[in-house]
């Protein structure tokens, strides 16, 4: 039997002056999105995760979206280098709480990943190629993964901050995906669901615990979500998401034998 934690942490007072690429910055509400990390936190524990809170920042606008910060595998985890510079502090509280259940390898300059941009599926990461994340960042993942057995495989997209704006692994074999923004045949052996055409920001998902997590807005994707035959569990997420929030970037999560 495996303990499956969810490292998150506390929106940051600062969370309006987050960093910001596609979206035009628009007035956020701190309060109501600490309101709604408190239901995805809830969520997380009622899907089976327990959730374990990183040290407070305060300081960092960005800190919430703890996914960033590194990808965990298995065997090992990935301490990332926020393609922000003012991100990279992030990832030293991430750092410490992984140590305990994982050996670490690190991106190293001038190399830089967000993990919203990796995608793992399997022995396969796809890890997308975007402002944040830098062929050399990805090269260092491929020889440092290599002798655990996992192929990394560059892929192109337009259109959104991560990879996982773009697609998202929502059952074994099923992708949510906007094709708009990546192109479905990047992903040999899987079946794509496309996102309803009026809610382009709608393919991130989080499967967990027999179902899905997905913001509540994108109430036409839900539809395709659940005639797919998939447990929708719906989380609010209008303020995260004028800081290019999805539902994946709020945790990181690590399974514990």
């Amino acid at each position: 039997m495996t303990t499956l934690i969810a490292y998150t942490r506390e929106v940051s007072p600062a969370l309006a002056d987050c960093e910001l690429t596609h979206l035009e910055r628009e007035p956020l509400d701190v309060a109501g999105a600490q309101a709604e990390h408190e239901v995805y936190e809830s969520i997380l524990e009622r899907l089976g995760a327990t959730v374990r809170r990183l040290p407070p920042a305060p300081h960092l606008p960005d800190g919430v979206f703890v996914e960033d910060a590194a990808v965990v595998l298995d065997e090992v985890a990935v301490i990332a280098r926020p393609g922000a510079p003012s991100r990279q502090p992030e990832t030293s509280s991430v750092a410490t709480a992984l140590a305990a259940h994982r050996p670490l390898v690190h991106v190293r300059a001038p190399g830089t990943l967000d993990g919203g941009d990796v995608l793992v599926a399997g022995r396969t990461i796809y890890i997308g190629l975007s402002t944040r994340t830098s062929r050399d960042a990805i090269q260092q993942l491929a020889d440092q993964l290599a002798p655990y057995g996992y192929e990394v495989i560059p892929v192109p997209f337009t259109g959104c901050l991560h990879l996982k704006s773009a697609v998202t692994r929502v059952a074994d074999d099923l992708l949510l995906l906007n094709p708009a923004w990546v192109d479905a045949d990047a992903f040999a052996g899987y079946r794509a669901l496309v996102v309803d055409p009026a809610e382009p920001h709608a393919a991130n998902a989080l499967a967990l615990g027999g179902a899905v997590i997905h913001p509540l807005q994108h109430a036409g994707t839900r539809a395709r979500l659940e005639s797919a035959g998939l447990a929708v569990v719906t989380v609010p997420q209008v303020e995260l998401a004028k800081a290019e929030a999805g539902v994946t970037c709020c945790s990181l999560l690590v399974d514990i034998p």
